[in-house]
Parts: structure tokens; C-alpha cells; sequence
């Protein structure tokens, strides 16, 4: 393997929080804002790992709040590359509670396309993108879906 291609495994990010009383909102619940932030530098990680170069966050899709964290609960964020373009990549970004068990339970999910960019901030090329396994397969191509579906929202103009 070279430095044109990586596989999924070479960027993978897992990250852990603990959610603290600062993190909290008027519920006391982990405020999503605070979690955007968490996963989005996930995000930005993994792109940042598969290019070897800096990137942006150019979207967000199906970003999808699915159950709340409470205060002391530990928050496990895991991102992994799922498809790539000339310049851009999609990464899958999971959030988990995890349990003193080790059980984890999933929270939220959501796909963000990050660009690698020069020193000028001039979008370039990032390596192609090895698919080893059936997982991985079927998420590129989901992820060829949700890009047809944002080039379609962005030719329709919503």
C-alpha cells in the first residue's frame, strides 16, 4: 500500500468524555452544541489523518440526536473515513454512552464531508480510499446516495 491509497483502518478516531456540569443545558443534558463540537473535531481527525494535510468542514448530513447524555456519563466518539471524492472525503462519526460495564449505547450519528486543503487553502487531491470489507463497501455506497442527494439539494438550491 501506498501513500495514493489508505484503508479505513489507517484513520479511525476514538475519542472519550466525560460530561461534565459545564457541558450540561437547562435539562441537564449534554448540550448538543458542545457534542457538534466534539464530533466535528472527530471529523476533522479522521479527514486530517486519511490526507495528510489540513482540512475543512464543508457539510454535515443526517446529523441525528437520537438519546441524551446525562452528567458523569462517558461519551465515546468513533470516526472512520467512508468515502472519497478528487478532493473531498465523507467520514461516519458514531457517538456512544458507554456503561461502567463496558456496554455502549448509541446517541447520536452523523456524516460530514471534510476537503483537504494546501497552505493556501486551495483544495487538493486526497488518497484513494481501500475497502476490505462488506461493511465498508456498503457504506461507500451509501455514501454515493447521500452525495447525489447533496449535489441535488445544492443544484435545487435548499
Amino acid at each position: 500500500m501506498n501513500v495514493e491509497t489508505k484503508r479505513v483502518q489507517d484513520s479511525i478516531v476514538e475519542t472519550v468524555h466525560i460530561v461534565r456540569p459545564n457541558h450540561l443545558n437547562g435539562a441537564n443534558r449534554l448540550f448538543g452544541g458542545i457534542l457538534m463540537q466534539w464530533i466535528d473535531e472527530v471529523a476533522g481527525i479522521v479527514a486530517k489523518r486519511h490526507a495528510m494535510t489540513n482540512v475543512i468542514t464543508a457539510s454535515v448530513d443526517n446529523l441525528r440526536f437520537l438519546k441524551g447524555a446525562y452528567q458523569n456519563e462517558m461519551v465515546v466518539i468513533i470516526g472512520r473515513m467512508t468515502h472519497v471524492g478528487r478532493t473531498s472525503m465523507e467520514v461516519r462519526v458514531d457517538t456512544y454512552v458507554e456503561n461502567m460495564e463496558g456496554v455502549r449505547r448509541a446517541i447520536n450519528r452523523a456524516y460530514f464531508v471534510m476537503v483537504a486543503l494546501d497552505e493556501n487553502d486551495t483544495p487538493v487531491p486526497v488518497p484513494r480510499l481501500v475497502l476490505e470489507t462488506e461493511a465498508e463497501k456498503a457504506e461507500w455506497e451509501n455514501a454515493e446516495m447521500r452525495r447525489k442527494i447533496r449535489n441535488q439539494r445544492k443544484a435545487e438550491g435548499y
